[in-house]
């Protein structure tokens, strides 16, 4: 049966949204995949291998995790491995910021426009480190309409454990979880919302995972893009049909 979770009756409305980095509000997926491979290829593991299948395979699954933790799956015994593999990706995909800089999806910055003129408190959570969150942000142009933005190393625990939305929401003054919304392209991204107790849990067709794959995570709601994101926390009691592309769905 199909029906909206996020509003309703007695719903407190949402004061916080709390939003995925990559594959969410900007399109850099290839890169980070990119990074990635470099990084394990410098200890050992090469493209052609069945080693390097492996890990990749990991890597899409992990998607929204804390990087070194997804390091640590792919080197489950070699901490040093893992460690050196995290330090190479985070100065590899730094040079790519610098060269290529980061583009917004379509629709990222009037969304947050939005939400922020309807006094909606906006906080970015990723699985990047603290640095690499620090030259993401320097190469934002739109992150003055961030209100906050962090990163595993403030919350304790990164994705999929709750510890980034609700430190972001204490940080914020909510006094709710059910003041909160989390939106985000990955299985871990839906996780943490649940998990963090948050009345809207959207997941975005942008990034990585399945429509599938998110509902089984626990999305509420699945949107085509960060761009129906307003209309779905300040639309009311809004059908499928009023939020455009995207699509409201309760999972059996």
């Amino acid at each position: 049966m199909g029906l909206d979770r996020g509003k309703g009756p007695g719903m407190a409305p949402v004061k916080l949204a709390c939003l995925d980095l990559a594959g969410t509000t900007i399109g850099d997926i290839a890169m980070v995949e990119r990074t990635f491979a470099e990084a394990i290829a410098t200890q050992g593991i090469v493209p052609g291998t069945s080693a390097y299948a492996r890990a990749m395979v990991h890597v899409h699954r992990s998607r929204g995790c804390p990087k070194i933790d997804v390091f640590h799956g792919i080197f489950p015994d070699n901490e040093a491995q893992a460690r050196a593999a995290n330090l190479t990706f985070e100065r590899a995909y730094e040079g790519a910021i610098d060269r290529s800089g980061l583009v917004p999806l379509p629709g990222t910055v009037e969304a947050l426009e939005k939400l922020r003129d309807a006094g909606v408190k906006i906080a970015l959570i990723t699985g990047f480190s603290r640095s690499t969150l620090s030259r993401v942000l320097s190469a934002l142009v739109w992150a003055d309409k961030l209100d906050l933005a962090l990163s595993p190393q403030d919350a304790g625990r990164g994705r999929p454990y709750p510890d980034l939305v609700l430190t972001a929401g204490l940080r914020s003054g909510i006094e709710d979880v059910r003041e909160v919304a989390v939106a985000g392209d990955s299985e871990s991204d839906m996780l943490t919302g649940r998990r963090a107790g948050a009345s809207i849990v959207a997941g975005v067709m942008t990034g990585g995972h399945s429509r599938a794959r998110l509902l089984g995570a626990g999305a509420t709601h699945i949107i085509d893009s960060i761009a129906d994101l307003p209309s779905l926390i300040l639309g009311g009691d809004v059908g499928a049909s009023e939020v455009g592309a995207g699509e409201i769905v309760t999972p059996a």
